[in-house]
């Protein structure tokens, strides 16, 4: 009898801690990746700028309208670029910079 007691006693107890873990939420984590790369964009306060072409280390990256400053960005590799806007033929910026990471630049292309 007193086997039978304590057997109940035991089983009544896993009952009570199975319960308590059914109870529980386990903990979640919420794992996302930031986008650190350096970004550049530009002030184009004339129309007809917008229409230049953007180079950077020789690459041609789209039109100066595709990257304006509070609007859009163009993320490029941390490090020293070459870049050229070319409005038809004439180059209205040609500058060597450095980026690291998490850094925002603009240029001014007029």
């Amino acid at each position: 009898m007193k086997r039978t007691i304590m057997a109940l006693i035991a089983s009544l107890c896993v009952a009570g801690f199975l319960g308590l873990a059914g109870c529980t939420q386990m903990p979640t984590e919420k794992q996302g990746i930031s986008d650190m790369r350096p970004q550049i964009s530009f002030q184009a306060p004339d129309e007809r700028v917008r229409n230049a072409r953007v180079t950077i280390d020789g690459l041609d990256m789209g039109v100066v309208g595709n990257y304006i400053e509070g609007t859009s960005a163009l993320r490029i590799l941390p490090g020293t670029h070459l870049i050229t806007v070319d409005l038809g033929g004439q180059v209205i910026l040609h500058e060597k910079f450095y980026v690291g990471d998490g850094v925002s630049r603009s240029f001014v292309a007029k």
